[in-house]
């Protein structure tokens, strides 16, 4: 007998919900950092679920999907701050100072990231900001976009035979290129984790060959992971450049490099989200 267990339904987020009510509402007046995962809206933690659905106020970034924002309630106000290359909305510290002023004003904020907070999304300026200002701040972690993707597509970030460490880089410092290390990020047994890094994919590629990584490294690019388009690539490090104006990849997308993409089977590989469970009984 085949007993299907399904994904849960949207429309029943609301009995999760009610048992998460069940703690004390937010207080007015206060900022919660919360992060909203990779995308797929079944990765969203029950406080995050609970934190927005209270919320006056939604100070959100562009990475946040269309499921997630649909979680908003209808009364709240939605600001959109986010940020494209080239295209900023408003400069951080006017988001560090919104986020003040609408929490003085007595409104409960909430300010949703994709991923995670505290992982390349800054809110460790915000935070600082609204600690600076008397402003409570509370944090809501997200599973970040690295752990969240190679999951989805079934590439282990660490592994016993090929990788003994994990390092997230953005590829986008403050200062530039300059700001990386690349020295030490080809050491043996390790994996790379680009964030916002397709503008800079051909300077990533050829810093890390000169520092000693070998062209041939597997790398992947993962397009809209953990969601319904999600698109994997995957290449060596020295054509890096090439596979992405090749396939027209484009952002969100993040890049993986290391022995451990050579795990991942294309013909294998299963779309996600994935379908329902298929139990026998």
């Amino acid at each position: 007998m085949n007993i299907c267990i399904p994904t849960l339904p949207h429309q029943h987020i609301a009995q999760l919900l009610s048992l998460a009510e069940q703690q004390d509402p937010l207080s007015g007046g206060e900022v919660w950092l919360v992060g909203a995962g990779p995308g797929d809206v079944e990765l969203l933690t029950l406080k995050a679920l609970r934190v927005i659905r209270q919320a006056d106020v939604v100070v959100y970034d562009r990475l946040v999907s269309a499921p997630v924002m649909a979680l908003i309630p209808q009364d709240a106000l939605r600001i959109d701050v986010g940020k494209a290359p080239g295209n900023h909305r408003l400069a951080q510290p006017q988001i560090n100072q919104l986020l003040v002023d609408l929490a003085q004003s007595g409104k409960r904020v909430v300010r949703l990231k994709g991923g995670d907070p505290f992982i390349f999304g800054r809110g460790g300026e915000e935070m600082a900001h609204c600690q600076q200002h008397g402003v409570a701040c509370h944090i809501v972690p997200g599973i970040t976009a690295a752990m969240g993707c190679a999951a989805a597509c079934g590439i282990p970030l660490t592994h016993r035979d090929l990788a003994q460490s994990v390092r997230f880089v953005t590829g986008q410092g403050s200062q530039g290129e300059e700001d990386i290390d690349w020295a030490s990020l080809v050491a043996a047994r390790q994996t790379l984790v680009f964030y916002m890094g397709l503008a800079n994919s051909g300077i990533i590629s050829q810093r890390l060959i000169a520092n000693g990584l070998a062209a041939s490294t597997p790398v992947a690019i993962i397009e809209r992971g953990t969601q319904p388009q999600q698109r994997v690539t995957t290449g060596a490090l020295g054509t890096l450049s090439m596979i992405i104006e090749r396939d027209a990849i484009v952002t969100p997308a993040l890049l993986i490099i290391g022995d451990v993409v050579s795990l991942y089977q294309r013909k294998a590989a299963t779309k996600y989200p994935p379908q329902p469970l298929q139990r026998q009984v």
